[in-house]
């Protein structure tokens, strides 16, 4: 569960005395409690679940996507790097992107396992 993986990192990151990975996971951290208390008021008592954990992650890391555009703009790559570092931190948390060669591969899986040889394969095959 995530939100185990936060705790832990947490206390692994402040046991390196790795503050920038504090803050930043802090900051997850007390994101994630406030999505909690939203989701209470619309009676889900456990919190938000692991899916929409990982949208709050991504939408944190967008966040700072543009704060670094934003930054190199004004010359301030100092305050780029700091967010670049803080996305670092953050994709720790979530499933690993592929690339163009993983792409390719699960595509190439899925064409195997459907038996699709053209265009009409594109459709779903339903087994039985």
């Amino acid at each position: 569960m995530l939100r185990d993986r936060f705790t832990e990192a947490l206390k692994d990151a402040m046991r390196a005395k790795d503050m920038a990975s504090v803050s930043t996971i802090r900051l997850m951290i007390a994101r994630l409690k406030e999505w909690d208390i939203e989701a209470r008021a619309k009676g889900n008592k456990d919190g938000i679940p692991d899916a929409e954990i990982l949208q709050m992650l991504l939408g944190h890391g967008e966040a700072r996507q543009e704060s670094i555009a934003a930054y190199q703009q004004g010359n301030r790559q100092d305050l780029a790097d700091k967010e670049q570092a803080e996305i670092v931190v953050i994709r720790k948390f979530m499933p690993q992107q592929l690339d163009a060669s993983g792409i390719g591969a699960v595509i190439a899986k899925g064409i195997a396992e459907t038996g699709a040889t053209g265009i009409k394969g594109m459709g779903p095959r339903w087994p039985g």
